[in-house]
């Protein structure tokens, strides 16, 4: 078997790890369990460029459960958990290409091995392997029914393609569904952030002030965390809706000019280019620790901070500390990428466990109606949505009521009134 990780001794610890995410990710074992009994995606190929981690190894696992010939590669050079990587080759026969830290040209180099089984379908955190197949593989389209999206920034792209007529197959948006933005984006990343900010910086965060790029799902979720470890947290937004709710939920609301000269700790989360760039860091008090949380480490202007700079060191693991021409220190956490798996492990799994049972299910959809479906971005079909939120519930011992026959008569009639 191809595969490509960085020690293949170390498979037994990572299927541990695999378990104890396994255990809080109920939906996904329940639709793993009918995948081996209906085999729904018998003799697809399908290449998933995700973060690999214990809860992806869950998703791999339930695909291939599913009949699914199923290569997975990283999404992201710092956002592998090497372990894991050896565990699902090793243990469940997945070619897996995936190394933590790879240099750009080993992960373009796993992305062509993780396609050179010609997928019929592609799972995307980024969308890098639709944009490689679209512009260096396209003999390899005719190939592909359909893939899926995780990532709101992936999605930006995506629907970019779409609009200008170039995306050559079907997509879904596993990012718009509500048990995914809802729970993934604002309670995941919102818990793994602040912990990979600690876990990088050891630093206390009551007190702090915490300054908020973005006030989409994401930044929804790290200011709730960050305002709840007692964090004077401050939002920036180009969106007046947006910088209006973060107004009403209690937080400070300033152009990042204003808020660069006074925060401790910047996130960035909006999907967008140079969102700090290099009159913010010239700005920053001394110390300033800066990280992102979105996809890619564009959002921070990198290149303007080091031109900004004398010298730099890596002062902690995953701490990259400039001493700027003013005097002034920033600390840059894990290379500006991911810091919530760069510096820590990545989303709880009881979250991801509604993620990636909208990939899996989604996969099956598109196995289904691909022939009906158009070269555009879709949604994930709202009865797929809810069904994931019911399995959730019942896997957490909860439950909701059901409406009466009297109550569906009157919603479904306008004649009764006051």
């Amino acid at each position: 078997m191809d595969y490509d990780v960085r020690d293949i001794k170390v498979a037994d610890a990572g299927r541990l790890k695999i378990e104890w995410a396994e255990a809080t990710m109920p939906v996904l074992r329940l639709i793993r369990k009918r995948f081996s009994r209906q085999q729904p995606l018998k003799g697809v190929r399908i290449t998933a460029c995700l973060h690999v981690t214990t809860e992806t190894a869950n998703l791999a696992r339930t695909l291939k459960a599913g009949g699914a010939d199923v290569r997975l590669c990283a999404s992201n050079p710092l956002s592998t958990q090497d372990e894991v990587a050896a565990a699902l080759v090793q243990h469940d026969g997945i070619p897996t290409f995936a190394i933590k830290g790879e240099d750009n040209q080993t992960y373009y180099r796993h992305i062509e091995s993780a396609i050179g089984h010609r997928p019929h379908l592609t799972m995307d955190d980024g969308a890098d392997v639709v944009s490689h197949l679209h512009s260096k593989r396209k003999e390899l389209l005719k190939n592909v029914i359909g893939g899926t999206e995780e990532t709101t920034t992936g999605v930006i792209r995506l629907r970019s393609m779409a609009d200008k007529k170039v995306l050559k197959f079907p997509v879904i948006s596993v990012n718009d569904a509500n048990t995914k933005h809802m729970f993934d984006n604002r309670y995941g990343t919102g818990q793994s952030t602040m912990d990979g900010i600690v876990r990088a910086t050891n630093r206390l965060v009551c007190g702090s002030v915490v300054v908020v790029v973005g006030y989409g799902w994401c930044g929804r979720g790290i200011a709730m965390r960050a305002k709840g470890m007692g964090a004077d947290v401050i939002v920036t937004e180009v969106d007046p809706l947006k910088g209006l709710e973060a107004l009403m939920d209690g937080f400070r609301v300033m152009p990042m000019e204003q808020a660069a000269a006074i925060g401790d700790f910047f996130v960035t989360v909006t999907g967008n280019i140079h969102v700090i760039r290099g009159e913010h860091f010239a700005s920053m008090k001394d110390g300033a620790i800066v990280c992102n949380s979105g996809h890619f480490n564009v959002e921070l202007d990198i290149p303007a901070l080091e031109k900004l700079s004398k010298s730099r060191k890596v002062i902690r693991t995953g701490v990259e500390q400039f001493a700027l021409k003013n005097g002034h220190r920033v600390s840059l956490l894990g290379e500006g990428r991911l810091v919530n798996l760069a510096t820590a492990e990545g989303h709880p799994s009881s979250v991801m466990d509604m993620s990636f049972a909208n990939q899996a299910l989604s996969a099956e959809y598109i196995v289904k109606n691909y022939k009906k479906l158009e070269k555009t971005v879709y949604p994930v079909p709202a009865d797929i949505d809810k069904e994931i939120a019911r399995l959730k519930l019942t896997g957490m011992g909860m439950a909701i009521d059901t409406l009466t026959a009297e109550q569906k008569k009157y919603l479904a009639s306008w004649e009764m009134g006051t």
